[in-house]
């Protein structure tokens, strides 16, 4: 995912005042994640996700990498195109100017280490057939599509362009 994360110490109080599930993961919108960020205490901010840790992790390899997600020009996301490309992964990927926020994760850490955490996917969601780069896709030995942007319309797009360029230009799943 193209988000930042937030890791928070807390306490079981915080879970049971938010509606939390302890050790559950939840997706939430924007009004929720600026509530649990007003009321969170102090974070460790870094940018990260799924799809786009794997990424981080095979240029750490040093394999070349690239990635494809879309972020807000706001200052997470400006902090994520920054972070990312310092790892060495290829980010092209036009910011956008309007729309959500750029995608956050709260992790919430009890004393007793179990995390809860609660997922805004932001501007992830508008990710759109127009951002992927066939010329960069078809140069790839391997893609890797992330299943939390498999139901937003648009990202769905994305990913099927993305996978029929992969395919040599043949819809996924045909031979």
């Amino acid at each position: 995912m193209r988000f930042s994360t937030f890791l928070v110490q807390t306490d079981e109080k915080f879970l049971v005042d938010h509606g939390m599930t302890k050790g559950g993961m939840s997706l939430i919108d924007e009004a929720r994640a600026a509530s649990i960020y007003r009321d969170m205490g102090p974070a460790t901010e870094m940018s990260g996700g799924s799809a786009a840790n794997t990424i981080v992790g095979i240029a750490n390899f040093g394999a070349r990498a690239a990635y494809v997600g879309k972020v807000k020009d706001d200052q997470i996301g400006n902090l994520y195109s920054h972070d990312i490309r310092a790892a060495g992964v290829a980010f092209e990927t036009a910011s956008a100017k309007d729309g959500p926020a750029t995608g956050c994760s709260y992790i919430l850490v009890t004393p007793d280490g179990e995390r809860t955490m609660n997922t805004y996917l932001g501007a992830a969601q508008d990710l759109t057939p127009d951002d992927i780069d066939a010329s960069q896709i078809a140069a790839s030995q391997i893609i890797y599509l992330e299943g939390y942007l498999w139901d937003p319309k648009s990202a769905k797009e994305a990913f099927v362009k993305a996978a029929s360029i992969a395919h040599g230009g043949r819809p996924p799943g045909s031979r």
